[in-house]
């Protein structure tokens, strides 16, 4: 195990967390592998986004640990940057104070070419004296993605980050996370509902099983990047698509049936 974790970015061994008499995670176990992108699937209240959270530092799990590079998650970590369901702007904030505050709290000193690199890349550049309340929820979302990456971290956990999102939208962000992972390379734990977007982001998928949530299965996805309109509508795609969906609704689920016709 020593050698296995050393060579992982992140490593959850045996995790488990209990809310009361409810358990929402219990003998969680599997490896992510630097400078890749895994999602977490599974049903409903499975325990994903307490998993996510566990990886952040910000919940303590019950049992079992969480190691980034080796060493134990106890607290919110610097290596790690964490982009929520919703983008959580303050209100009172233009977007690049926004951008500016988490360097603030920290008593850091930006670095401006980074931050103005990362807002060319998401076509923010020019908004960064508008507030919240003047930008769509994409831009919302695009500043909380240059928020989290402006501090350099080598690990990203994205909690369901687009699920709000109109479908032309949120595969527009779909395409930048893919670009901007392409450019840096920053390991990604991504939390999704939709196992297309999951398959079209990830070089990985693991599957839930319903709470108390436990690895179910654990999908390599082995199409090219980038990951073109072609290879989403093939039918290797179609296939794995089918076979991570009977594993969260059950093989004789009447969606697949719907699914398959």
């Amino acid at each position: 195990m020593g050698d296995a974790t050393m060579q992982a970015k992140l490593s959850i061994r045996s995790a488990g967390k209990h809310y009361g008499a409810v358990a929402a995670l219990q003998g969680c176990s599997f490896d992510i592998a630097p400078n890749t992108i895994v999602s977490i699937v599974g049903p409903s209240g499975c325990g994903k986004t307490t998993l996510l959270w566990s990886m952040s530092g910000l919940h303590h799990l019950s049992e079992g640990e969480i190691l980034l590079d080796g060493s134990p998650i106890t607290q919110p970590h610097p290596d790690i940057g964490l982009v929520f369901q919703d983008a959580n702007l303050l209100p009172w904030r233009n977007l690049i104070d926004n951008i500016l505050f988490p360097f603030e709290i920290k008593g850091l000193k930006p670095d401006r070419d980074w931050i103005n690199h990362l807002l060319e890349r998401v076509k923010l550049k020019g908004f960064e004296k508008n507030f919240p309340r003047e930008l769509s929820g994409g831009m919302q979302q695009r500043a909380s993605i240059v928020r989290a990456l402006s501090l350099r971290p080598s690990v990203l956990l994205m909690d369901e980050p687009f699920g709000a999102l109109d479908a032309f939208t949120r595969e527009e962000m779909n395409r930048l996370v893919e670009e901007i992972w392409l450019e840096t390379h920053t390991t990604i734990v991504f939390i999704t509902h939709s196992i297309e977007e999951a398959l079209f982001l990830s070089d990985r998928v693991i599957v839930l099983t319903p709470r108390p949530g436990r690895v179910k299965n654990d999908y390599p996805v082995p199409f090219p990047r980038p990951r073109t309109m072609e290879i989403m509508a093939g039918k290797d795609v179609y296939d794995l698509t089918y076979r991570i969906k009977a594993d969260i609704y059950g093989q004789h689920d009447d969606r697949l049936t719907a699914a398959a016709e």
